[in-house]
């Protein structure tokens, strides 16, 4: 069975922004189908519309599926992969710039109405990686510590990456590569 990836942009992201075109391509070169999905209503995000939208765009999950989020696209991933039945399994799971509490944005809030089932993700998906920057202006460098606590994820901390975005200068993203290619052998 062919690997599969999903790359999950954030808040008011979308499929071309930064580095997810070229961790496609990359990715696409290593023999993994990779979908870069649109996520619904960017600017004012719903739990409920964005899980349903990655059920619909997954269809069957299996231990072929590797999933890659960004900033809103990470919880987003923890969020799906509570809701997947109980005898349904995933490869892993790779966070950028990912954050397991509100962070201070109205408009995410539905996204934390109700506590993070860690014991319920462990279920479902065994490998996991969170990356984060030293000096993001959304996300505190420590905050994929609770990955590593709650999911024992790797964590790694990079130098001046900001919140990993064109703005930020990345247009390319050999960790998370890396990351990837780790985690699906």
């Amino acid at each position: 069975m062919k690997k599969r990836a999903f790359i999950i942009h954030g808040f008011e992201g979308s499929p071309d922004e930064s580095w997810f075109g070229w961790l496609k391509r990359k990715l696409e070169e290593n023999r993994f189908t990779v979908e870069v999905p649109a996520m619904p209503r960017p600017r004012k995000p719903n739990v409920y519309e964005w899980v349903s939208h990655i059920r619909k765009v997954v269809d069957v999950p299996d231990k072929q599926c590797y999933f890659i989020g960004h900033s809103l696209g990470c919880i987003t991933i923890l969020r799906y992969l509570e809701s997947l039945e109980k005898t349904e399994r995933v490869g892993g799971a790779v966070f950028v710039a990912g954050f397991a509490e509100n962070i201070g944005l109205k408009d995410i809030r539905g996204f934390f109405q109700k506590d993070i089932e860690w014991s319920e993700i462990r279920k479902h998906c065994k490998k996991f990686v969170a990356i984060n920057s030293n000096n993001d202006e959304y996300v505190a460098e420590d905050s994929g510590k609770i990955f590593g606590e709650k999911l024992g994820a790797e964590v790694v901390v990079i130098n001046n990456m900001g919140h990993f975005t064109i703005e930020d200068g990345i247009t390319s993203l050999h960790p998370v590569l890396d990351a990837v290619l780790r985690i699906s052998d």
